[in-house]
This record gives structure tokens, sequence and C-alpha cells, in this order.
């Protein structure tokens, strides 16, 4: 008899993998399901805010294998203080299911600091570090046994506590219920752990600082809140004596949107000045780099619209860390992370010379790409009604499920639910917005959906060929078709002989 019986040890097993699997790919619901069998409470293939308020579904699962896990951890656990000499592979199936069962046993604790944290709360002293300690201690320190991977408590609580941030920014950031939204959210856990947990848990999470990295995507697809998410996800170390954490993640990420500054203006920002450097500099003063700590990120917005001369600087930075402050000789250092976006197609940055290489293979090493709305929606109307219940239910509150429902409307009648939605989920927001307000939304010029067009144009068509339509319908059946052909007003008017305006009106008119 080895230290797990037969059903003990199919659970170990199972616990050890879904220890270290990413919690927003569909692994962790499948390794859940196996870990729990008829207990298991079923709901979406995809966990995300869309599952339910709370994700209840979600905590009863855990509570579930919370239990389940005491109690073959505390079987195990005495027959180890008893003397069963267990080979190496049993120690650690044993170790991993003691740091399920810390782990989880204290997560909602864990959350509830971190969302009063977000919503300004004063940061109290983490006073449940002591029954953490004595439980890691009792479960992982057990006399004459050597475990593997044996980490001092305080450091467990530390990573634990950045595996709770990091599943709060990235669950409460993300949303979506598609495949393409799980799969982005699933790449910004492993921007901050990598695909390797156990790895990181032993040493990287020293390390993953010097690493840069670089959100590309379209305008509109939530590049920045991918940042935040990444940013404000990073380890800190916990102080046993003082009960709190070395440093405040609150304000560990120093946001900069190169695209609204001049290259001066920017160059401040970044590194600083001396009093005097340039005419409006007042007084010294410290930049982004010289403000950030070892333990924050800077996040650089539009990075693709930054000048040669401030790149040849940026990789200065990046390769020796060392910079200096305008109208300054001496060196200074930044220690923290380097985040950056661009919605530029930075290949062919790269290929006309708007864009150093150099640079490029410097933030490279660490890229996620944000899906546009069109590729998350597909044509499952479903999802894009859940997406606006979670705008509406931000901007109208109660009113939010009405308010669901007069977008849909508008949307299935004028866009058509094949609408591609080129200002991805920005517009989306604007469109939830202007139903609000005016009970009407239209694209902008030059996006007014093709499917739509053609839809209205097929049904005035088809309406004049039996004569039903007054001539002013039919000619704005017309521009409308013709429009969805050339995707642009202009073009429409001069093939059609008419006025820009004239065409522009009878697009975006609501009637026939």
């Amino acid at each position: 008899m080895g230290l797990f019986k037969a059903a003990e040890l199919d659970l170990a097993r199972t616990i050890s993998r879904l220890d270290y699997c990413n919690p927003f790919l569909p692994e962790r619901l499948t390794l859940e399901r196996r870990a729990l069998g008829a207990d298991y409470v079923g709901f979406e293939q995809v966990l995300n805010v869309r599952s339910g308020a709370g994700h209840e579904e979600v905590e009863e699962n855990i509570r579930r294998l919370v239990a389940r896990v005491g109690r073959a951890v505390e079987m195990a656990r005495q027959r180890l203080a008893g003397g069963f000499a267990a080979n190496e592979r049993e120690h650690a199936l044993y170790e991993d299911l003691a740091l399920f069962y810390l782990y989880h046993s204290h997560h909602l604790r864990f959350r509830e600091w971190i969302l009063k944290a977000q919503q300004g709360a004063p940061r109290r002293k983490l006073g449940f570090f002591a029954e953490f300690e004595e439980s890691a201690r009792r479960l992982l320190f057990i006399p004459g046994v050597d475990l593997p991977h044996r980490d001092p408590p305080e450091h467990l609580f530390a990573f634990f506590f950045q595996m709770n941030r990091a599943f709060v920014n990235i669950y409460h950031n993300i949303v979506g219920g598609s495949l393409s939204a799980a799969k982005l959210r699933g790449a910004i856990w492993q921007s901050i752990f990598t695909h390797d947990l156990r790895r990181y848990r032993r040493s990287l999470y020293l390390r993953m600082g010097d690493i840069s990295t670089l959100i590309t995507g379209p305008s509109g697809t939530g590049k920045e809140l991918v940042a935040v998410a990444v940013g404000l996800s990073r380890y800190i170390p916990f102080d046993r004596e003082s009960l709190k954490f070395t440093e405040d993640f609150v304000d560990s990420l120093h946001a900069l949107n190169l695209s609204a500054l001049s290259p001066t203006l920017i160059e401040s920002e970044l590194f600083g000045h001396r009093r005097g450097a340039f005419t409006g500099a007042l007084e010294d003063r410290a930049g982004w780099f010289e403000q950030c700590g070892p333990l924050g990120a800077v996040f650089l917005d539009e990075i693709g619209d930054l000048d040669l001369s401030i790149q040849v600087k940026l990789l200065r930075v990046l390769q020796t860390r060392r910079f200096q402050r305008l109208g300054e000789a001496g060196p200074r250092s930044f220690q923290g992370k380097l985040i950056a976006a661009t919605n530029r197609d930075l290949d062919q940055a790269l290929s006309n010379g708007a864009f150093r290489e150099d640079l490029y293979y410097r933030l490279c090493a660490d890229m996620i790409t944000t899906p546009s709305l069109r590729d998350q929606l597909g044509q499952d109307a479903s999802e894009l009604r859940h997406l606006v219940r979670f705008i509406a239910a931000q901007i109208a509150g109660q009113e939010a499920d009405e308010l669901t429902g007069e977008v849909m409307e508008w949307v299935e009648r004028k866009l058509g639910f094949d609408y591609s939605w080129p200002g991805n989920f920005r517009e989306l927001e604007q469109c939830v917005r202007n139903i609000l307000i005016r009970k009407e939304y239209h694209p902008a010029s030059g996006r007014l959906p093709a499917a739509a067009t053609q839809g209205d144009a097929g049904h005035y068509l088809e309406a004049a060929r039996s004569g039903k339509l007054t001539a002013d319908e039919l000619l704005t059946a017309y521009c409308r078709h013709v429009h969805s052909k050339t995707g642009s007003f202009a073009e429409a008017a001069r093939r059609l002989g008419l006025d820009r305006r004239t065409v522009k009106a009878r697009v975006l008119s609501d009637g026939g």
C-alpha cells in the first residue's frame, strides 16, 4: 500500500494538474469535473463574467473540492507524521494537495481584501496570515518529512496573493464568453506567470520584471485593460513583521499615451527633467521611469507613434536599465517592468523605417494580441447580448435589462447581427450610450453595415419589382445598395451622379 489509497491517488493526480493549469482555459473546468465526478456543478465551458454574478457555480465547485481535498490531505498527513516512508512522487503529490487546500481555503479572504483595496479602502494589516502560517506549517513542515519544493509561509502567502490579484484583474477586466476572449484571458495569465507555474513559484517570480510585454490589436479592443491586468499583478513580497505587503499594488502602474504628447513632453514624462532644461521647466521633476519602483510597471500606449529619436533612448533604457533626466548628466536607474501597446502594423513600420528593429526585438519577447469584437462575436447573437448587458449594467444600473432589449432590437433591425463593429468594443459602448440617450445609433461615416444595407436593398428592390415602391423609396434603396458595394459615400455619389450629402442622408435615414 502506498501513501494514497486508490481513490485518493486519482484525486491527488488530478489536483496536481489543477494546481498549475491556466484557470481561464477549458482544461481547468475539465479537471474540476474529473475531480468531483457526480458532485460537479456544471456551467459554461469558458470561465467568464457572464457565468453568473459572483460565479456561484465556480465557488460551489471549489467549496466541494476543498472539502474533498481536505479529507485526503489530512489522511495522508497523518500517515506521514506516523512514519510512513513515502517515495519522491508521493511527496510531490502530497505537497500539491496541501497547496491546493491552503490556496482555496483562503482565496475568498484574499479577494475581499483586493476588491476593497481597488475601491479605495485603507490598506489594513492582513491578520489572517497567522492562521495561514499555522496551517501551512502543519501541512508542509512535518518532522522528518522532506517535501520537494517547500517554501516559507510568507512566500506562499505572497504568491497566493499574486495569483488571486491576477485572477481578479483578468476576470473583471476581460469580459466575454467566446473562445477568443478565453484565449486572451489565458494569454494574460501566461504573461504574468509563464506557462510553467511551478517554475515561476520556484524562481521566476523575481525575474519577470526584466521581460517587456507588447500588446497589439485593433483600436477599441481593450489593450489598456490588458496592460492594467499585467501591470497590477506583479509579485509583491509579504512582510511578516508588519503583516503588510512591501508595496501597494493599486498605484504601481504608470501609464502614458504617447500619441497625445509632443516628443519633448514625452521625454520629460518618461525621463524627467532638471529645472531650466527647456522652456517651462520651472523645477526639477522625476519622470515615470524614476517614479516606478522595482515592483511597478510603466505602460506606454501607442508606442508605434514614438519618434525615432526617443526610440533610441528607450532602447538604451531596456538594454542598460539606465537613463538621464533632461538637462542632467548623472545616470539614474529603471527597475520596473515595461508594457507597451500599439494598434499599428509594426511589420509595416519596420519595413518603412518608422520603427527600429532592435527596439522591436527588445519588446516582442512577450506578445499579447487582442481580438476584434467581430472575432469574439462570430455569428452568435447571444454573445452580443451578454456584452451589451455588461455595458448596460455599468451605464444604466437597474435599467440594464430594458436598455439591453432596446439595443438588441436596434441592432437586429438596423445593423444586422453580422455587422462587423469596426470600432470594436469601444464602438459597442457608444452604441449602447447612443440608444440610452436617443434610442438610435448610426455608425460613423463609411462604417454602415454592408449586410444590413444589402438586406434593406433586397427588400426594397423586391418590392420595386411588384410596383409597391414610390420613386423616393426606390432611390433610397438604390443608394444603400450602391454604398454597400463601394463602402464609401463619395464613391457611391460618383457612381450615382448625386451629391455626397444626398447619398449619406439616404443611406443613414431611418425610413425608406
